[in-house]
């Protein structure tokens, strides 16, 4: 008897742990703020785009730049958006993170691989670290999905190290911009190394 109850237990503990593994409540805060941040970083690297949006239509870097720096804002928001939707799982979170970094993942790989071959201003680490976050983020929201709590935190770093990366890039577009419409070498030459 003691026997049956203790595997009783064991399977009514396993069950309970399963359906604990996503609190929406803990992580509220969390995705407010990232896809709050990201959607406003959008709308300033828009604005500086539109500002300077002769030199980047010309320069396969800088348009591929702020290709990626945009796109990859605007789907940080979408992530965090559609985690924060209502009556959601931990798998159909795991799913939409997976799913929206794998898109983002891609055209960031595309846009970069493409300035790399049109242009010499990018440096190949810049991609491999890009595509290495964006991985991250995957195998996250994949053991996320699976059941596995670790996962968000994982997915959820690498979102917010993705987002870090982003700045740079757009930080990169802007000097790079500058020094193009002044025809002056990059302000400190470290930065113009750091492409």
């Amino acid at each position: 008897m003691v026997r049956g109850l203790n595997s009783y237990i064991t399977c009514y503990n396993w069950v309970m742990i399963a359906a604990d593994i996503f609190r929406p409540g803990q992580w509220t805060d969390f995705f407010l703020l990232v896809g709050t941040g990201a959607v406003t970083l959008t709308g300033l690297v828009f604005v500086a785009m539109s500002l300077n949006l002769k030199v980047i239509a010309i320069d396969a870097t800088h348009r591929y730049r702020a290709i990626n720096t945009l796109t990859g804002l605007a789907l940080v928001f979408m992530r965090c958006a559609l985690v924060l939707m209502g009556a959601q799982n931990h798998q159909s979170i795991g799913a939409e993170l997976f799913v929206v970094s794998g898109i983002s993942a891609a055209i960031f790989v595309k846009g970069y691989t493409k300035a790399i071959r049109m242009s010499n201003g990018l440096r190949l680490s810049r991609i491999v670290g890009g595509s290495l976050v964006h991985l991250a983020e995957m195998i996250g929201a994949a053991l996320f999905f699976l059941g596995y709590l670790p996962g968000l935190y994982i997915a959820a770093l690498a979102m917010v190290t993705n987002t870090c990366y982003m700045i740079t890039a757009a930080w990169l577009l802007v000097i790079g911009v500058f020094d193009q419409k002044t025809g002056a070498d990059a302000i400190d030459p470290g930065i113009a190394n750091a492409s």
